[in-house]
């Protein structure tokens, strides 16, 4: 699901979410049975001058696969803000992707199981 604002001044706001619906079949316990979850945030730039644009992002997970009083049920992925200035680049603060990520997005094309080159 995803619902995008754009107003005539070039502001943008992005309202976005996902649900997965999952189940692992494995020997392994720790990944054996339900894995869904469900995903929601919101990002947004606005442009301040010629130059300079201000962004930030919100990012939330759910795993629908623990009890309610679980304490790793919920989190939050993404909250950050930052600058981007032209051509020179951009700085951001906050929770966001790593170096790695930029890396592995790249190349991490499979629907399921991908990226597991990370964990080794």
């Amino acid at each position: 699901m995803r619902l995008k604002f754009i107003t005539k001044d070039g502001n943008k706001l992005d309202l976005y979410g996902k649900i997965d619906g999952l189940h692992y079949f494995s020997d392994d316990k720790s990944v054996d049975g339900d894995q869904t979850y469900m995903r929601v945030g919101v990002k947004g730039e606005t442009q301040i001058n010629d130059q300079l644009t201000g962004y930030g992002q919100w990012e939330y997970n759910v795993q629908a696969n623990n009890t309610e009083s679980s304490s790793d049920q919920a989190w939050t992925r993404l909250a950050f803000a930052g600058l981007k200035f032209g051509d020179a680049g951009s700085f951001d603060y906050g929770r966001n992707y790593g170096v790695v990520y930029d890396v592995t997005s790249w190349t991490d094309v499979l629907p399921e199981f991908g990226g597991d080159t990370l964990r080794f």
